[in-house]
């Protein structure tokens, strides 16, 4: 089978001029590597296309794929990471995980916990405030106090912990109003408003989709000595090494957060392989924070394969686990 690797590789960005932290989701030449590797190992031959654009150019010319292994992240808007999944649906082409519809839900953590919301999946009451203006409005207010301080906050669509930083917690009126303008003004979208949960922090890998989506485990995330406290931030996560520890949890609440990670995938209809974050509250229950359906997938650093890793199981068992599902699916 041919199958084509859609990518956003980091470094070509960083050329153009982007920051560290505006490329922070996009990929390194070794997790491509790593992954055409991983491909090619299950007898496929790999077609590496590159971003989005690249796949415009490579579409207008011709070429086609029996499947496209896909992985790109996008740059500029919610459904950034829905552009190469809508044109591959618009030319036939099956792609791996999630499909476009699905991916620009699940960017945006506002509607992604509106729908679960809906669905009675467990997550914590929330807030978005859209514009500076919203923090004026009466009834807007008053919809806000009725979430108690603390309160966490958090730009409504990045990913890789992006715009999570300590000022992230916020006790008060005055540091809440200055925090909010402040990531309104550097994300340029929407914040996503919540109760801080100080529980523990859980990530479930999940695989499949519908009734035959199953959970991977449910990794616990153990903050160091050395790390920004009380929050799984983008400084820690790109320092995870030194900051950050993983374990597989099996225990009652570790159990209850799988079921709600699997609750939640179903819902929101997502497939093939990708990771829900949560976390438990004073009362002891875990509630769904976010969920990732185009999760990172480098072999050595991303959660999903560091708790397959875990596990004692191979990567390429795991590329080829995803494929298998993508397969299936495309052949009927």
């Amino acid at each position: 089978m041919r199958v084509g690797l859609t990518y956003d590789l980091r470094s070509d960005y960083l050329r153009r001029g982007y920051s560290p932290e505006e490329t922070a989701e996009f990929d390194k030449e070794e997790t491509i590597d790593g992954l055409a590797h991983a491909i090619a190992a299950h007898g496929h031959a790999v077609d590496r296309i590159g971003n989005v654009r690249d796949l415009v150019s490579r579409l207008a010319s011709g070429d086609r794929w029996d499947l496209v292994f896909n992985i790109a992240e996008g740059m500029h808007g919610i459904a950034r990471e829905a552009q190469v999944p809508a044109l591959l649906e618009a030319y036939g082409i099956p792609c791996t995980f999630s499909d476009a519809g699905v991916l620009t839900l699940c960017l945006h953590k506002g509607h992604t916990k509106a729908v679960l919301q809906a669905a009675g999946v467990a997550t914590a009451p929330f807030l978005v405030c859209e514009r500076a203006e919203d923090l004026a409005r009466a009834d807007w207010r008053a919809r806000l106090d009725a979430i108690p301080f603390p309160l966490f906050v958090k730009p409504v669509a990045e990913g890789t912990g992006k715009g999570v930083t300590p000022r992230s917690i916020v006790r008060d009126t005055g540091d809440f109003v200055a925090t909010v303008r402040d990531l309104l003004k550097a994300h340029d979208q929407p914040v996503l408003i919540e109760p801080y949960l100080d529980g523990r922090e859980f990530t479930v890998g999940l695989l499949g989709s519908g009734a035959s989506a199953r959970t991977v485990a449910a990794m616990e995330v153990h903050l160091g000595d050395g790390a920004e406290p009380g929050l799984y931030s983008y400084f820690n996560k790109e320092n995870w090494e030194d900051r950050v520890t993983y374990s597989i949890a099996t225990d009652a609440q570790a159990k209850e957060a799988e079921a709600v990670a699997l609750a939640a995938w179903r819902a929101l209809g997502c497939r093939d392989a990708g990771r829900a974050d949560l976390r438990a509250g004073s009362d002891g229950r875990v509630y769904f924070l976010e969920v990732n359906p185009l999760a990172g997938i480098n072999a050595q650093v991303s959660d999903l394969p560091i708790m397959w890793r875990l596990l004692g199981r191979n990567y390429e068992d795991l590329i080829g686990i995803i494929l298998d599902e993508a397969m299936s699916r495309a052949q009927g």
